[in-house]
């Protein structure tokens, strides 16, 4: 019955419509893609920043662990409070708006070196970081079908990788050149690690131009149909103010046992994710004792091999599971289980080609549910509340960071990063068994909100 709507749409287009709706879903999906990389362009450098501002700033392990919890609660906080304008809101102008203040947040905080407006600068970016998802969400669910969105929408989720595979690879090669023979020894500007932050901070705001450019907001807003999906179709804005609006959202979403069960499975999951990110480049240069610009190619083939996942899951999603997301990732998480046990096993005298080969198919299998959660959570809020689901979804994911921040920075000065890993071992396997018990829910609530 899902596919009624889309289909519905298709019928009321002419043939010259529907090769311009083809046009315009194209292009939409490669600015998402373009501009969500960006965002993770100027969130992700702090990974490789980390050790250099260790040692230049002399900066713990657990309060450069503090920054990234505290980064990840307010980004939570933020994807859920913008889901909700998200879904109400112009999705060119507030995708655009974000990038071009999380590169301002970059600059001040390369330039900074108080500890405290450090820390200050990196919340600021962490609540203008929330505000990329939203818009992205509101438009894959306006140009997309419902029954290819997995498919599609994973293509859009690439973008993660890209972005932080980009970042990694190349703020490694930046905190490689030596400052010091272009500026004076005593000048900020000699320290490695504020470029990590200063020039992907002006590649930032060029890229927001190019993407302000391409995106559109809605079918409409180019003269063109509105693809079917309940109650919503046509002028949204004001209906979303009602409260006939309110009780859908409270329906489909805060009461939605299948939406709570993804954002748990998600909390378990982005604690496994962000840990290898985050920590990843320190982990390998201390455990493993890895060159940085070893360990920063070794995380980005983690974060390269999670496009080739996200493909994967989502067109496996729809192909072998009718679009039940859930499923895939218990088969996803039970595999990322396997590669971390795998993980555990290495040792300073491994070579480095076993611990590239690990984390690529730990990537592969993480990132594959990290893509469908948010796929799922669309889907069954229908395209009128995705925002706002995703966004609910991604308050429990940035969640994790307390554990995967803080938590992580502490247990590793406490115990090493043996136990670390260990731990690591069994949030992968808690993330599985919550996402088992959605294994027989519906794949998207356009049925349910047909008969509303």
């Amino acid at each position: 019955m899902e596919k009624n709507y889309s289909v519905a749409a298709a019928q009321k287009m002419t043939g010259q419509e529907q090769k311009r709706f083809k046009y315009w879903e194209t292009r939409t999906i490669i600015a998402c893609i373009v501009g969500y990389a960006m965002f993770y362009f100027v969130r992700k450098n702090i990974s490789i920043a980390m050790p250099y501002m260790n040692q230049e700033l002399g900066i713990s392990k657990t309060d450069l662990g503090l920054f990234l919890t505290l980064h990840g609660l307010i980004y939570g906080l933020s994807k859920f409070i913008n889901g909700i304008w998200g879904d109400r809101s112009n999705a060119r102008y507030f995708l655009v708006s974000g990038l071009i203040l999380c590169a301002i947040a970059n600059i001040l905080f390369g330039l900074s070196s108080s500890i405290v407006v450090l820390g200050i600068f990196w919340v600021i970016n962490g609540w203008f970081q929330g505000m990329g998802v939203p818009p992205c969400t509101r438009l894959m669910t306006h140009w997309i079908q419902p029954e290819k969105l997995a498919t599609k929408m994973s293509l859009w989720n690439t973008s993660h990788s890209i972005g932080a595979g980009l970042a990694i690879i190349f703020c490694g090669y930046v905190v490689s050149i030596n400052w010091g023979n272009y500026f004076a020894p005593e000048s900020i500007f000699s320290q490695h690690w504020r470029w990590c932050f200063i020039i992907p901070a002006i590649v930032v705001l060029i890229v927001a131009i190019f993407v302000f450019m391409l995106v559109r907001d809605t079918p409409s807003s180019v003269g063109l149909p509105e693809l079917k999906g309940g109650k919503s179709d046509g002028k949204q804005s004001k209906k979303e103010e009602s409260a006939e609006f309110k009780a859908f959202v409270k329906e489909n979403v805060f009461m939605n046992p299948t939406i709570w069960i993804i954002a748990l499975g998600n909390f378990f999951l982005y604690i496994t994710r962000f840990a290898i990110l985050d920590w990843g480049p320190t982990m390998l240069k201390e455990h493993l004792h890895l060159d940085i610009s070893h360990a920063g190619w070794s995380v980005a083939a983690f974060e390269i091999a999670g496009i080739a996942g996200m493909l994967a899951a989502g067109w496996s999603t729809d192909k072998f599971f009718g679009g039940r997301a859930p499923r895939t990732c218990v088969i996803c998480m039970s595999m990322a289980t396997i590669c971390l046990v795998c993980l555990s096993m290495l040792n300073e005298g491994s070579p480095l080609i076993y611990a590239n080969l690990i984390l690529v198919a730990a990537g592969f299998f993480i990132y594959g549910p990290q893509a469908l959660v948010g796929i799922a959570a669309a889907n069954i809020a229908t395209k009128r509340a995705a925002a706002t689901a995703g966004g609910f979804c991604g308050l429990f994911g940035y969640a994790s960071t307390i554990v995967s921040g803080w938590g992580i920075g502490l247990l590793v000065e406490k115990t090493g990063w043996s136990i670390a890993i260990y731990a690591l071992i069994g949030v992968s396997i808690i993330s599985a068994l919550i996402f088992a018990l959605a294994w027989k829910a519906k794949p998207n609530g356009y049925d349910n909100v047909a008969t509303q």
